[in-house]
């Protein structure tokens, strides 16, 4: 595996990832940047402990790590960049961008950010905005996480009002809801109703009461994407996230965010076929079978069940060149 860092715009020997890795400073002019293969996806059984994930307090500080996987948004990459970096948190972060084989220049500027507050990879080939997002979880040191499309559909400043209640140690999951009418535009009805209808069929099957599944905002605790065996590569991983957290008791904090939605002349890739399929997964996730046993307690007044999701496949870091 070699790594390579841009600095003036020369390729150099990189420093070691850790020096990169939660840096918050700016006088540095450098970014890793790291350019992987198609990642290779591999199933390792993980224990998930469902009282723990919805309920226990932070035990230690809160690093963010912000998820953003990008294919081809060379218009709107710079500002979305920009944007994550110049708000304001509560707390530590750090800023993953996973390239998923974009072919529009994206990636030639992103390799030439000189932010330390960055970290870049790149797939190889194109895989699927689940398998970017798997990718960026990987390389996260934070204890939680929230992905964040480059599309300028969301707000950045809305991400610190999420950190609130995690904070103040009343949730460990948040979910930003687009509230119809309140801070958003939707470009189109049949968007709109699609995903009512979705997150209303997941509420029944799952017996929860959620907003909006389909928002991006999830602030979830790194261990949970890491710990559940995860198979969806595309649009639908975010469905499957949800649904498994939903099945396993976990059930969101939510907060009003703001939303201005894209069309397809925008360059917004998700299709009514990416709805199907979404469906397609919620029936999966509800009727397949959850292996359980018993987990040790965690703490002495509390009892811990577990789940292991069977099935699953997480990127394994493939070769990186220059």
């Amino acid at each position: 595996m070699r790594r390579s860092a841009q600095v003036g715009g020369t390729l150099s020997v990189a420093q070691p990832v850790d020096e990169f890795v939660g840096q918050t400073q700016t006088g540095a002019s450098e970014a890793l940047v790291e350019t992987l293969e198609e990642p290779a996806f591999t199933s390792s059984a993980v224990d998930t402990d469902r009282a723990y994930l919805s309920t226990s307090p932070t035990q230690s500080p809160v690093k963010l790590s912000i998820l953003m996987p990008v294919y081809n948004e060379r218009f709107t990459i710079r500002t979305a960049v920009d944007g994550i970096l110049s708000a304001r948190y509560p707390c530590e972060t750090e800023l993953i961008i996973v390239d998923d084989g974009s072919t529009d220049g994206t990636w030639e500027y992103l390799s030439q950010m000189g932010d330390p507050r960055v970290r870049l990879q790149r797939h190889s080939a194109n895989c699927g905005k689940g398998a970017a997002l798997l990718t960026a979880a990987r390389l996260a040191s934070g204890t939680h996480f929230i992905p964040f499309d480059a599309d300028l559909e969301y707000d950045p400043d809305d991400i610190g009002r999420l950190l609130e209640p995690l904070l103040k140690k009343r949730a460990q999951v948040v979910f930003g809801a687009r509230l119809c009418g309140y801070n958003t535009v939707f470009r189109s009805y049949w968007y709109a109703l699609g995903n009512r209808f979705l997150t209303r069929v997941a509420n029944i099957m799952f017996n929860a009461n959620i907003s909006d599944m389909h928002t991006c905002m999830k602030l979830v605790p790194l261990e949970i994407i890491n710990g559940l065996k995860l198979k969806e590569k595309r649009f639908g991983l975010d469905t499957e996230l949800t649904a498994l957290m939903l099945r396993l008791g976990v059930r969101p904090f939510e907060v009003p965010i703001s939303y201005y939605a894209r069309s397809h002349a925008d360059g917004k890739k998700i299709t009514w076929r990416d709805g199907v399929a979404c469906l397609c997964i919620l029936l999966r996730v509800r009727f397949s079978r959850l292996p359980h046993s018993t987990l040790p307690e965690r703490t002495p007044s509390s009892d811990r069940t577990d789940a292991s999701i069977g099935g699953g496949d997480i990127p394994e870091a493939g070769d990186v060149t220059a």
